[in-house]
């Protein structure tokens, strides 16, 4: 009998393993790969697998083991010939798509096809097949293409795409055989991929333009005929594969703009087959303590209607939705047909699987790298421990995009959700990208509002990632000049309690005649009798603000309440804003003291909904603020104005544009023998209510009276002079009434704005828009002259119709002018209207938008009104 020692003296040992040939794969790896160490006994089973491991890894074009005995045992030669490495990729000829859309679409196909990648003979087949696919989607449907292979030494090697496009294919007529019930045009209308593009339902702007054929794509269109027809009742509809033939087209007129081509004409059988109603919706397997006439509630439809496909799509999606909201993750259910053809009605048996109700054990977050987690959590609806709920978790991804901290999270996209079915409990992950928190901006430009101006500003709204907001801004301008400092702390003391605070001063020039000038750019000179009759006045204010509020439990309601003071002053440059300002009693004082130390104190009560997605690009959601300030805690200023403003966003065109409405209104009043101060009633125009009109422009006009004195004249125009003696003193002055046009501002305005957003690339986005407003005097007691000014005028006699020896006027006559200023006819309850495009970019440093925007005003005021004077 042997020992084992003198067993292992009989065996052949594997003294050494050398790989030759090998450039960049490394010897080790390529030993890392095979199971034969030195020292192993030789074994002709274990070489044969290892040779079939290295093989198998794709990386060799040859691959050869050699043996070769030694005294010692044998050493095990591996000659491995690599496969070439891609160095370079040349796509001659391609125009139709960017080599990114190549190289992204290679990665969705998964096709190892890039640069630094194994060159791979079989890939390349593959990827000209991607490729072709790729261009014939758009359009290109006659491309050939055809690769060539050049060698690099000493180990690589470079491949070049010559494609040849050829011409581009467009859809050409659409058709449909057997549709008797339904139009043709609605049929196309379905046909979403194919379509021409044009105006829905427009009677001859339907198909302005052919949309680029991609064969792919037509038995979707197919499909979604076929539920056009399921939603109008045709539940049998049979839809057979659509016909195609391609022809060339000619060069229309004008030769310019039209080339040669090939277009695909599409034709569509169809048998209709008869029209059915719902018969009944029954449920099977219902586990839970669901009422039957809850579930059969979530299908919008009911017995007898016509049988509608997409009612009950909506049905089963709300049961998914109202299963998902108690924890049954993995819940679905299957609708079973069955046809009553004497009766024509279609019933539904729904099987239901409820699975397992799962609670959330984890939630956790990835990629916040400078907000804490419990900025995060404490925005969450959905707690750890209760039971899952969709409906919560999609809630609490929508407050979360509504910090604005993140880029717009999406629910199956940025969230994983890791069931333990055993344990019945499932762990959230939540994944998030961060925005930059910080916007530092240097600003500059002209507007109708500041003039020339420049400002710089810090903001953040994730102070150090704390959910904490900051602002300091400073403005300097030739017309406007601010300065704000502002803090808010949304979790006050551990709780959703708002508390902020805004320090502010400012100073605004209203200078019509330079603002004119600077809008149109041009030098207006006007002679200083016009510019007296021009508004121009400089306002100052100093004050600050505090607010606070707080959230009703787990919805997006707020109310609020915040107190704010406020110093400020008026000084008049105008003969205009003398009379106006100095002379409308609103503190019981006249004269320039009452532009003096108009001191502000007031409170402001609110309540909040908010559901929209996004401050900046909004998709969907409904915003809605109800306020009202109530000045006279304190100072001198006693007015109430309510607030209310709405805003609504609806996604169309499968959720890709959205199409918004804002109505907003307001109403300023004065109380206990005071008005409010004329700098407090509304002016429209401009980018917040009315694109397209200037800036304060739209307001309620009235006639303010004044007296004016004016030379007496001889009737052969000669002046009478105040003493014949001494022509120097000047001719005799007469007073006379005139009226002056003002901006009175209304104490009552209503906006509505109507804008459709379409997504042109990342943070760019087309707005057509059309404003809508009203700005009017509702209470022209309001609006009264100060007792002092008024006793003047009526006081004051006016004319002078005769002269006696002395020079002494002779036949005065006073007038009894009104406290009350009417507004002018034709400027009140004078509705405005504007339309037109506006392009809006996000930009990404200062986090704001940029805008341009070209307006129509259809509705504006042109008038001519005259003055009447009662004295001749």
């Amino acid at each position: 009998m042997l020992s084992p020692l003198s067993l292992l003296a009989q065996q052949t040992l594997v003294e050494d393993v050398q790989v030759r040939g090998n450039r960049r794969i490394p010897a080790e790896t390529v030993k890392m790969r095979i199971f034969t160490r030195a020292g192993d006994v030789y074994d002709a089973q274990a070489i044969e697998r290892d040779f079939n491991s290295l093989w198998n890894t794709g990386y060799y074009d040859d691959l050869r083991f050699e043996r070769q005995d030694t005294p010692k045992g044998v050493i095990i030669y591996i000659y491995v010939t690599e496969k070439p490495t891609i160095r370079d990729i040349i796509y001659t000829g391609l125009n139709s798509v960017s080599q990114s859309d190549v190289l992204e679409r290679f990665k969705k196909e998964k096709v190892q096809f890039t640069k630094e990648s194994q060159y791979d003979p079989t890939n390349l087949k593959k990827a000209e097949v991607v490729l072709k696919n790729l261009l014939a989607e758009h359009g290109r449907q006659f491309a050939t293409i055809r690769t060539e292979v050049r060698r690099i030494p000493p180990a690589a090697v470079g491949v070049n795409f010559i494609v040849k496009e050829g011409p581009k294919v467009k859809v050409g007529k659409i058709s449909f055989d057997g549709n008797k019930k339904i139009p043709s045009r609605e049929l196309r209308a379905a046909m979403k991929n194919t379509k021409p593009i044009g105006i829905p339902h427009s009677l001859i702007l339907e198909n302005l333009f052919a949309r680029t054929y991609d064969a792919s794509k037509l038995d979707e269109d197919a499909e979604r005929v076929r539920f056009f027809y399921q939603t109008k009742g045709y539940f049998k509809v049979l839809v057979d594969d659509p016909k195609t033939k391609i022809r060339d087209t000619s060069p229309g007129f004008p030769y310019l703009f039209r080339h040669s081509g090939k277009v695909v004409d599409i034709r569509v059988p169809i048998q209709e087959g008869d029209r059915y109603r719902l018969g009944k919706i029954d449920f099977k397997n219902v586990k839970q303590n669901f009422n039957v006439k809850a579930l059969r509630a979530q299908f919008p439809i009911k017995d007898g209607d016509i049988f509608n496909r997409e009612s009950i799509a909506k049905g089963l999606e709300n049961l998914r939705k109202a299963y998902g909201e108690l924890g049954f993750i993995n819940f679905s259910a299957v609708p079973e047909t069955t046809v009553d053809e004497d009766k024509k009605t279609v019933s539904l048996d729904v099987d239901i699987d409820e699975g397992k109700q799962f609670f959330v054990r984890r939630i956790e977050f990835t990629g916040n790298t400078t907000t804490r987690d419990k900025v995060i959590r404490r925005e969450l609806a959905l707690e750890e421990g209760n039971v899952y709920n969709s409906k919560l978790w999609e809630f609490s991804l929508l407050r979360l995009n509504q910090l604005n901290y993140f880029e717009p999270l999406k629910g199956e996209q940025d969230s994983d959700a890791k069931q333990s079915v055993q344990d019945g409990t499932v762990d959230l992950t939540l994944k998030v990208k961060e925005k930059g928190k910080n916007s530092i901006g240097l600003q500059g430009g002209v507007s109708g509002l500041a003039g020339s101006f420049i400002g710089i500003n810090y903001e953040t709204n994730n102070f150090l990632g704390l959910g904490e907001t900051l602002t300091v801004s400073a403005n300097l301008g030739n017309l406007q000049r601010s300065i704000l400092f502002g803090f808010t702390e949304p979790y006050a003391f551990d709780r959703p309690l708002q508390l902020g605070f805004t320090l502010y001063t400012s100073r605004y020039d209203y200078n019509a005649a330079k603002n004119y000038s600077i809008l149109t750019g041009t030098n207006v000179n006007l002679p200083t009798d016009v510019l007296n009759t021009l508004q121009h006045f400089s306002q100052s204010q100093t004050g600050f603000t505090l607010s606070s509020s707080y959230p009703i439990k787990r919805s997006l309601k707020r109310v609020g309440l915040s107190y704010s003071y406020q110093r400020s002053s008026v000084q008049t440059f105008s003969t205009a804003s003398q009379q106006y300002f100095e002379a409308i009693n609103f503190d019981g004082v006249s004269g320039p003291n009452s532009l003096r130390g108009i001191i502000t104190s007031k409170l402001t009560p609110s309540f909040t909904f908010n559901s929209i997605d996004s401050p900046y690009q909004p998709h969907r959601g409904t915003s809605l603020f109800v306020g009202g300030e109530f000045a006279g805690v304190g100072g001198n200023v006693n007015t109430i104005r309510p607030i209310v403003e709405l805003k609504h966003w609806i996604p169309v065109n499968k959720r890709r544009n959205s199409l918004g409405f804002r109505v907003s209104g307001s109403f300023i009043t004065g109380y206990a023998g005071k008005v409010a101060p004329p700098y407090e009633r509304f002016y429209m125009g401009g980018e917040n209510d009315l694109r397209g009109f200037d800036i304060r422009t739209v307001t309620p006009y009235v006639f303010i009276a004044n007296r004016v004195n004016v030379p007496l004249q001889n009737p052969d125009g000669s002046l009478v002079p105040l003493d014949p003696t001494n022509p120097r003193r000047g001719a005799v002055q007469i007073p006379i009434p005139a009226e002056t046009i003002i901006y009175a501002g209304g104490d009552t305005t209503v906006n509505t704005n109507v804008e459709y957003r379409i997504p042109i690339v990342t943070h760019v986005t087309l707005a057509a828009f059309n404003d809508f407003g009203m700005n009017f005097i509702a209470l022209p007691s309001q609006l009264k002259l100060t007792p002092e000014n008024i006793a003047n005028l009526n006081g004051t006699p006016f004319g002078c119709p005769t002269v006696d020896a002395s020079f002494n006027c002779q036949g005065t006559k006073t007038v009894n002018f009104s406290p009350t200023l009417q507004p002018i006819p034709g400027t009140n309850y004078t509705p405005r209207m504007s339309t037109g495009m506006e392009l809006q970019v996000l930009l990404p440093i200062v986090n704001a938008p940029f805008r341009i925007y070209y307006a129509y005003n259809p509705l504006i005021l042109n008038s001519n009104v005259p003055t009447k004077s009662p004295i001749t």
